[in-house]
């Protein structure tokens, strides 16, 4: 099969690189790529939103299955596009896709299945919005959530009620673009973290190993929000994996199958686990990002059919891959800056001193005419090792982390260390 893939950044990288494994892939496309995509394939220069673009490169270079890996193109309506061409696609319809598009959509969805998920309101207009959080207690700070999608940027926890105030005066007046244009305020949920990705066919769901990411830019879970710092998988204060995606991937499909707006795709589920109990976050139509740099290599097996038969909506061939048993820790290296204003086109050195059993995957990275590998994001690379237990997966990762290094080169030091401590 010729395979295409669609984004430039870790996520993308790291399934060009397992559907790569598969006998039966012929040849590997990203759109656009980077620099770690072009050592597995061709890149092309078509932006992850160039819908016409992307269906007719696909159409000319008789792709056989179109995997999408933003959100973005997903909301717009690529699969779509692609599947009026007659050209197979992994990923949600337009509509199945606002189950990250919309947060209110989502939180009906959950409401309908029985789902455990915060409570919450949506506000159209900051007045309304206001008034609401008046009736709040001082104590009782809510979320704050752009509607739409606004790249991961669209969540707010404010630290008092006066920020939250001001918060909703800032995301009606514009801050989140058209994604603001409605709000969700939702109750604050405590406990901890952890992602549930699931292969889904219809009703049919395949899971995936759990994990459990690091948004914030410093060691302990200090300063800002960012796309991700790094991640382990898996986490183990989350309890039996089997019942997470029974209680919730499973009615959430069954839910959207029953409303006629059947979801096929990757369904990754954030959740937040207080004393074994769980809820809902949110919803991404998508592989996560970083999540999937940490997944990916526990999986043995061969990826490709699973997507294919996710695309066609056939039933999973649940024998295809497994959980090698293995645990994985992925450190994310950024530019220094991020997530703020930082400066791209700095020449990375230590690739090639990498342990050959070390998976480096790319994001923010680009090619030179000299040949060089140079940085071209915030997130620039997401080191991830495999082993039979997190602390030597955590030593063997860290210890290549230090090979490779580029002007304002960063990371975090602390990843999976809540865990082993």
């Amino acid at each position: 099969m010729r395979v295409l893939i669609v984004g430039g950044g870790g996520r993308e990288h790291a399934l060009a690189w397992k559907l790569a494994q598969s006998p039966r892939c012929e040849a590997v496309f990203a759109a656009p790529g980077n620099a770690g995509t072009a050592e597995l394939g061709e890149n092309l220069k078509i932006h992850d939103s160039d819908i016409d673009g992307i269906c007719a490169a696909a159409a000319e270079r008789r792709i056989d299955l179109v995997v999408v890996g933003p959100e973005a193109p997903l909301a717009a309506g690529l699969v779509d596009a692609l599947s009026e061409r007659g050209i197979l696609a992994f990923g949600p319809s337009q509509s199945a896709a606002r189950v990250e598009s919309s947060k209110w959509f989502a939180k009906s969805v959950m409401q309908a299945a029985g789902v455990p998920h915060a409570g919450g309101e949506l506000f159209d207009s900051a007045q309304a919005a206001h008034k609401w959080l008046e009736i709040l207690g001082p104590d009782d700070l809510p979320v704050l959530k752009a509607d739409g999608l606004a790249a991961g940027k669209g969540v707010i926890v404010p630290d008092h009620i006066d920020d939250a105030h001001a918060a909703i005066d800032e995301m009606f007046a514009g801050a989140f673009g058209s994604a603001g244009e409605r709000v969700v305020i939702e109750d604050r949920l405590s406990g901890m973290e952890a992602s549930a990705m699931a292969i889904v066919s219809g009703t049919d769901i395949l899971p995936l190993p759990l994990s459990c990411d690091y948004k914030r830019i410093m060691d302990g879970d200090q300063g800002p929000n960012t796309g991700g710092m790094g991640v382990y998988a898996p986490p183990g204060f989350v309890g039996e994996a089997e019942d997470v995606f029974s209680s919730i991937h499973r009615p959430v499909v069954e839910q959207m199958a029953a409303d006629g707006c059947e979801f096929r795709g990757l369904l990754y589920a954030g959740l937040m686990i207080d004393d074994g109990a769980l809820s809902v976050l949110e919803f991404n139509a998508r592989f996560g990002d970083p999540e999937t740099q940490a997944v990916l290599p526990l999986l043995d097996g061969d990826l490709l059919p699973v997507l294919e038969a996710s695309a066609r909506g056939d039933a999973l061939p649940r024998d295809a891959i497994s959980h090698s048993g293995q645990a994985s820790v992925s450190v994310a290296i950024v530019s220094g800056g991020y997530p703020g204003p930082y400066e791209t086109g700095k020449p990375i050195h230590g690739l090639d001193a990498v342990d050959d059993s070390v998976d480096v995957f790319h994001a923010g990275t680009a090619i030179d005419d000299d040949g060089r590998t140079l940085t071209a994001g915030g997130r620039v690379l997401a080191v991830t090792a495999v082993a039979d237990t997190l602390a030597a997966a955590r030593g063997i990762a860290y210890d290549n982390v230090r090979r490779i290094r580029f002007d304002g080169s960063f990371q975090r030091t602390d990843i999976a260390l809540r865990e082993l401590s």
